[in-house]
């Protein structure tokens, strides 16, 4: 069987068999979506609020978009609200239809609209520690929590950010992501490390202090290098956090384990099937 690009990028054909991206092994599937469509609402207000504030108030949103920290906010904005409408539908399907775990819009649509979820997913377990580790090591300020909105906005952007990627590291049943997704993850962070410099050409200043090489001379490299090596551990500690927590809940979760339990639904073998699909696809990860 040749190299098949989809399938080593976690994009597997028929995808999510075991309706991991829409369960959780804590809870059921419709306070899972619940949970997710308050992240996607909180954070959309977030972006929006930050973006009229630097606009009206301090005049100063020409480089809204070229921060990592705004495009990660966004980034997870837009993954909450993917899955909690992917979250809803099958949710809304379960409770409606006589299957026990019916397929929900995302696994009817092209493998790469499914790539570009899985992808985005995978961006959501780890730029948004990058960030707050670089924002409070060495960004941050003694004014960092000078004013209300600055408290607010930097709790945020630069520590919620950090909960929210948690949340669905430990929280849902997303499967890790695949060795090859890492490499990606990088020439990501190369694209942003190029946007900061063409901004700097168009707009006049660098994102970020640290990227300016007349000020930071010779630990430039150092810093770029250093942030490359801390998104790398990041992707593994996430990995193998999303793996442990696979194969602690496989062995008494079935897809969709907790809303059967909880309507007291009889059809037990069926579930007992999808369990012995979980297994195996844990292994194979």
């Amino acid at each position: 069987m040749g190299f098949n690009l989809y399938e080593s990028l976690g994009v597997s054909q028929p995808f999510d068999k075991q309706r991991a991206f829409v369960t959780s092994p804590w809870f059921s599937s419709i306070t899972l979506a619940a949970i997710r469509g308050t992240i996607a609402l909180y954070t959309l207000v977030t972006l929006l609020v930050i973006l009229i504030w630097e606009s009206t108030v301090l005049h100063d949103a020409d480089g809204y978009f070229s921060y990592f920290t705004e495009l990660t906010q966004i980034g997870i904005c837009s993954y909450y609200w993917a899955s909690f409408t992917q979250t809803l539908a099958y949710a809304l399907r379960q409770k409606h239809s006589s299957e026990i775990t019916p397929k929900y819009p995302l696994q009817s649509w092209s493998r790469f609209l499914q790539l570009l979820h899985v992808m985005l997913g995978t961006t959501v377990v780890s730029y948004p520690i990058l960030v707050t580790i670089v924002f409070w090591a060495l960004l941050a300020s003694s004014t960092a929590f000078s004013t209300k909105y600055l408290a607010w906005s930097n709790l945020s952007i630069h520590v919620l950010n950090t909960v929210w990627s948690l949340f669905e590291i430990i929280g849902t049943n997303s499967p890790p992501p695949r060795w090859l997704m890492l490499p990606c993850m990088i020439i990501i962070l190369a694209l942003y490390l190029a946007l900061a410099y063409v901004t700097h050409a168009t707009q006049g200043f660098y994102p970020y202090s640290f990227l300016d090489p007349k000020k930071s001379n010779s630990l430039l490299a150092g810093y770029i290098i250093g942030i490359g090596v801390a998104a790398c551990i990041i992707f593994v500690l996430a990995k193998t956090i999303m793996w442990a927590r696979t194969k602690l809940t496989s062995k008494n979760n079935t897809v969709a384990a907790f809303e059967i339990k909880e309507l007291q639904n009889p059809r037990s073998e069926p579930a007992k099937s999808e369990n012995e699909e979980f297994r195996k696809s844990a292994n194979l990860v």
